[in-house]
Parts: structure tokens; C-alpha cells; sequence
């Protein structure tokens, strides 16, 4: 549990963000517009880039891509369950229009159109956590090139 303590906190803070990012978003009515939406990617990968970062600084020889790739789906998983929880009480209990707003006609073809957009908020979180977690720890993990190193 030792080994998790940091990415759980760049989790928490990281989802923080993306909820600063929705409520700043939603005070200028432009949180309907999924296509903003995609800089969450950016808020998410800023959070586990530095969680990489600072568990190779932390753990020196002994950080590996097993535990890089840990952490970085940690900080990844961890920010989008509390943002998907957040999501789900502010679209339900905080602003109960929102979700008509976000999509009229899926509201209307489908019953149960809250549990397919918090599916899908949930998916997107950890496809973009697995994705950026690979992509990351291709930077921060050691070489197998001898000439690398030597040097």
C-alpha cells in the first residue's frame, strides 16, 4: 500500500482538476460541448505523466515498468471513478437538466440514457489511462541497449 499512496494522491488531485475544469466549463454554459471534453485526456496525462515522474525520482534503480505502469493506472483509475461519481451527482442531483441538454434525441430513444453517459465517462477515463499510461512509460522506462548503458 506504500507503493500507491502517491499515485492515489495524484489521482485525487488530478481528478480535482477535472472537476475544476467541468464546473469552469459549466459556468460559461459550455459543458454540453463534448467536444471539450477532450482536454480532459490532457488533465488526465499531465496527472499520471507526473506521477511517473516523480515515482522514477522516488524509487531511483528500483523503479520498473511494472511499477510505473502500477502507478500510472492507479492515478488514472483512481481520478476517473471520483470524477465519474462526481459526474453522476451533479448531472442527477446538482443540475437535473443537464443531461437533457447534453443530448435530446438520445434522451428521448432511450431509457436509461444516465447509465449509458456514465458508462461511457467511466470507459473514456480508463481507455485514456491505459493509453497514456503505455504511451508514458515508454519514456521513463530503462533501455535494454547495452550502448545506452554504458553511457
Amino acid at each position: 500500500m506504500k507503493n500507491l499512496t502517491l499515485p492515489i494522491r495524484f489521482g485525487i488531485v488530478t481528478s480535482a482538476c477535472l472537476i475544476a475544469y467541468f464546473l469552469i466549463l459549466s459556468l460559461f454554459g459550455k459543458h454540453t460541448n463534448v467536444f471539450f471534453s477532450l482536454f480532459n485526456g490532457v488533465i488526465t496525462g499531465f496527472g499520471i505523466y507526473e506521477t511517473l515522474k516523480i515515482t522514477k525520482l522516488r524509487m531511483g534503480k528500483d523503479f520498473n515498468y511494472g511499477k510505473g505502469f502500477t502507478a500510472g493506472i492507479t492515478t488514472g483509475i483512481v481520478a476517473t471513478i471520483l470524477f465519474t461519481i462526481f459526474f453522476a451527482v451533479y448531472s442527477t442531483e446538482l443540475n437535473t437538466t443537464f443531461l437533457d441538454e447534453l443530448s435530446q434525441s438520445w434522451a428521448k430513444d432511450y431509457k436509461n440514457f444516465e447509465g449509458i453517459v456514465f458508462f461511457t465517462v467511466a470507459i473514456m477515463g480508463i481507455a485514456t489511462t491505459l493509453v497514456l499510461t503505455l504511451s508514458f512509460m515508454q519514456l521513463f522506462k530503462s533501455s535494454n541497449n547495452p550502448r545506452k548503458k554504458a553511457a
